[in-house]
């Protein structure tokens, strides 16, 4: 373990973000080394060390595995971190290099919109699908002789939690293996393999990097021969990372802390606000003392994420409250320094109500978007 990794588990979030992944200085180089551009490296005799071709290894990559990892488990010299092109590459890295034919896989039934194509993809390939609810540890009810349980907690967009300890102990008693989708959460909300998941998975998209301008995935895990066969996958299937993507991520993550704890307090304070409007129902954000989750994400979760989701009325409500709207921009995706909104129906992916609204809350003054958030309410009631 080097000594930046030692120290990253002793250190508070905020210097761990600043310093995470960085080389160990040299006089006159760069403290964070600019990306590198490269599809092969010079490789005379042997094809052997660490950089052999640009869709194997890069040395952008390795700072920004090494940085997410310090993340995801620190003072951990056992985790090995993978990063991808997109979230969705990383998620399919999991799913697709550990599951066989024959084998039956529990899926959320209320997780991310894509996983219903992922569900399709797998059952052609002769893997049993199985899905159950996040919210009430739904997925135990459908756990028996699994090989994998995949968990989204929190769920997207729902925003429901499940008991992420108790549904491993279950899974690792019959010998599944458990991912967790950690993507709402980040590292600094929650940390699935303290929890005793076998990966943490995420989208890179979202708020770890939270500026909206780069797709990237990631898995992390400590199983070596279950990280290889992800690693095996990557090379297979070529879903890499470009090294400028891979290095705007790294300089983002500096200012992750400072994002999230920005972002998060503001998200509360918005849905705080909410609560007193009679026009909006199923309002949920697990760090609210009276959400239905509350109770179990207070007991695994640092950090609560920066998306409120609520539901008005009628679709037309939520379309006029949505273009009201002057802080928010109606987007999709979350984590962003900016907030977005959407009426997540548009999609047609998730079973949500035709009002139901996904706002992710940004880094702007508190004040100014809580009384934009209100005065779009008002003037959308007509």
């Amino acid at each position: 373990m080097s000594p930046a990794a030692e120290d990253a588990g002793r250190t508070g979030d905020g210097t761990r973000a600043v310093r995470a992944g960085l080389p160990e200085p040299v006089k006159h180089e760069p403290t964070l080394p600019g990306p590198v551009f490269a599809a092969h490296f010079h490789l005379p005799g042997e094809a052997t060390g660490p950089y052999l071709y640009g869709r194997d290894e890069n040395p952008t990559w390795t700072l920004l595995e090494r940085a997410i990892g310090e993340l995801e488990a620190p003072g951990w010299g056992d985790v090995e971190t993978l990063v991808f092109a997109s979230g969705m590459a990383a998620i399919s890295s999991v799913l697709f290099s550990q599951l066989r034919a024959g084998d039956a896989v529990v899926l959320p039934s209320d997780g991310y919109q894509v996983l219903p194509l992922v569900r399709a993809q797998l059952e052609a390939y002769g893997i049993e699908v199985r899905t159950a609810p996040t919210g009430g540890d739904g997925q135990l009810e459908v756990l028996t002789g699994a090989r994998l349980l995949w968990i989204e907690s929190p769920s997207n967009p729902g925003l429901d939690v499940c008991d992420i300890r108790r549904l491993v102990v279950a899974a690792h008693a019959q010998g599944a293996l458990v991912a967790v989708d950690n993507t709402l959460a980040t590292p600094l909300g929650q940390r699935p393999l303290e929890l005793g998941a076998d990966f943490s998975v995420a989208s890179g998209t979202k708020q770890l990097t939270g500026h909206g301008d780069l797709l990237l995935g990631y898995v992390a895990g400590r199983d070596a021969e279950a990280m290889a066969a992800v690693r095996r996958w990557r090379k297979i299937v070529g879903a890499v990372s470009g090294p400028m993507e891979a290095w705007l991520a790294h300089r983002s993550i500096a200012t992750l802390q400072l994002r999230v704890d920005r972002q998060n307090a503001t998200a509360l304070a918005v849905a705080e606000a909410l609560k007193t409007r009679p026009e909006v129902s199923g309002l949920r954000y697990p760090g609210l003392l009276d959400d239905p989750s509350h109770k179990i994400a207070a007991q695994q979760m640092r950090r609560y994420g920066c998306v409120v989701s609520f539901t008005l009325p009628t679709r037309a409500r939520a379309e006029r409250f949505l273009q009201a709207l002057r802080l928010v921009e109606d987007a999709t995706s979350f984590g962003g320094v900016r907030s977005t909104a959407e009426r997540r129906r548009r999609w047609g992916g998730d079973a949500v109500p035709e009002g139901f609204i996904r706002m992710s809350v940004g880094a702007e003054d508190p004040e100014d978007l809580i009384a934009d958030v209100l005065r779009a309410l008002d003037e959308s009631a007509g």
